[in-house]
């Protein structure tokens, strides 16, 4: 499993899971913890959820997919920023944690900006930091101005990731965001990485994909998973999602491929205004 290194100095997979959407009677728990599960066993260690997917639904399945296996997990979630004042986000923490079934979270994110000053939050994580609760912070929705207001803050530079919304059709960050982070050595990790679905009908991936014996969706994590300090989180409901996922790490893309997909979904030729979904 190829990994990424954080500020700090640890490790994480390259490639983890997502749950947006998990969680909420849409499908079978059953296959949904399966795959979870299934994951941890590919190495796919690095899980991703949030307070607000299924107003708690997703990390409710997350304990249950991690129980008895906590300490092979990273684990992931997020405030909301209407939960994002001190005593707000410390609430909201200890809220998911229950759910969670767990005692710490890996990694915690502020969700997007909201009216809450980032000076309050960041202290509510460092308290976080100390009693346990959290073992790092992060940040997701964030541009450039964003990470610049965050990282003049004391103790702000110990950000450790910044989530955002990325893929082929979502290409934004390239112009000036995604240079930022790669100067100070700070991961993104890209949500929505085959964009819910949407991209793959198009031509090129599915000619692609049949030039390589691959799906498209596979296409589509190859061309993140080959770039420095990302960490790509696609979402996958059932173990056979899961397994496609994963063999997208031994997919190489040729010059070729990759002067296709730049024709089919150019680069930003200006700054664009992030993209959220």
């Amino acid at each position: 499993m190829p990994t990424r290194t954080l500020p700090s100095g640890e490790t994480i997979p390259a490639l983890g899971q997502g749950t947006w959407y998990m969680g909420d009677g849409l499908r079978s728990r059953e296959e949904e913890v399966a795959a979870l599960r299934l994951g941890l066993d590919l190495g796919l260690t690095l899980i991703d959820t949030a307070e607000m997917y299924g107003n708690g639904a997703s990390e409710q399945l997350v304990g249950e997919a991690i129980a008895g296996r906590r300490d092979e997990a990273f684990l992931v979630s997020k405030v909301l920023p209407s939960n994002a004042s001190k005593q707000g986000t410390i609430k909201a923490c200890e809220r998911s944690l229950e759910r969670l079934g767990t005692d710490r979270l890996d990694l915690y994110l502020l969700h997007w900006r909201g009216g809450t000053p980032l000076k309050e939050t960041l202290e509510a994580f460092e308290e976080l930091v100390e009693a346990g609760k959290i073992r790092h912070w992060g940040v997701s929705n964030f541009d450039v101005s964003d990470m610049e207001e965050l990282t003049a803050l004391r103790g702000g530079t110990a950000v450790q990731v910044n989530q955002v919304l990325y893929n082929l059709t979502r290409r934004g960050i390239e112009w000036d965001l995604q240079p930022w982070c790669r100067e100070r050595q700070i991961p993104l990790m890209a949500y929505s990485p085959i964009e819910q679905g949407r991209m793959l009908d198009h031509s090129s991936l599915k000619r692609i994909a049949e030039r390589l014996g691959a799906t498209a969706a596979q296409v589509a994590l190859g061309w993140l998973l080959r770039q420095e300090g990302l960490v790509a989180i696609p979402k996958a409901g059932s173990p056979r999602h899961v397994e496609e996922n994963r063999a997208a790490l031994d997919l190489q893309l040729s010059d070729q491929d990759l002067a296709e997909l730049d024709r089919s979904f150019p680069a930003p030729d200006r700054k664009q205004p992030l993209e959220i979904l």
